[in-house]
This record gives C-alpha cells, structure tokens and sequence, in this order.
C-alpha cells in the first residue's frame, strides 16, 4: 500500500458564510493530494503526459464528516491499495490538526493514450514504480 500525506492551509476564499470550507472545495484538495502523491511517486502527473498519457477522472465519490474552517492545516491522506493497471483507485482522508477525521473520498481514474483518445493499459514503466510498496 502506498500512502501520502499533503498538508493545505484553508484560505479565507474557501470557506461559505458560515465559515465552514464549501463543500465543492474538497475535490481540489483531493486533488492536490493526488499530484503530490503521484509527484513523490514519480516526479510528477506531467511525467505521464509527456510520456503519452492522460488520467482523466472515471469517478468521484465523497463522504463529509465534520467540516473545515478558515486557516485550519489540513491533511490530505493519499492511499493507493493496488498496482494500477487500466484503471487507478485511490482514497483519500482529509484530517484537521487536531486530527479530526473531516473527510473521506475515492476517486477512480482511467489511462488514455495520449494519441488515440482510447483507454488504455498503465505504462510498464508507471506500474513498476509501485511494486515496492505491494
């Protein structure tokens, strides 16, 4: 299992008038913890662009416990449970500082080639980069 962690700072601009974080917020913060994830993993998302192949999101679902509030530090846990093949599953776990559990969320993403438009396999190469971790 690979895991890993982002911290984000709750700007001002992300929370709602109740001071809470806007809840259409916390798929950004998944993501950044995704590209950091992968970019600890691999150098970066880009890599596997230039390398000929996107990552478009298949699917999203997200489960909000208790929320955030302005200038709260926030950890975003990264969990990768399986080597990807023609698809990507992650989770993830938003924690406050006082280690709140505030959120949890899946998302699955699909390989496409950069040059068909079509889904395809994992690059080998992407693949290997997880096999010490299973």
């Amino acid at each position: 299992m690979y895991v890993y962690d982002t911290k984000i700072r709750v700007r001002y601009a992300d929370t709602d008038r109740m001071g809470y974080v806007y809840y259409g917020n916390y798929p950004e913060y998944i993501e950044v913890g995704r590209t950091e994830a992968l970019r600890a993993l691999s150098g970066s998302y880009k890599n596997l662009e230039d390398r000929g192949v996107f990552m478009p999101v298949h699917s999203m679902f997200i489960k909000y416990i208790k929320p955030a509030f302005y200038d709260d530090l926030l950890t975003v846990k990264t969990i990768i449970k399986e080597i990807p093949t023609r698809r990507m599953f992650f989770e993830y776990e938003i924690y406050n500082e006082k280690g709140d559990l505030l959120c949890k969320a899946e998302t699955t993403l699909a390989f496409v080639s950069k040059e068909t438009g079509k889904t395809c396999r994992a690059p080998e190469w992407f693949s290997k980069l997880f096999d010490e971790f299973f």
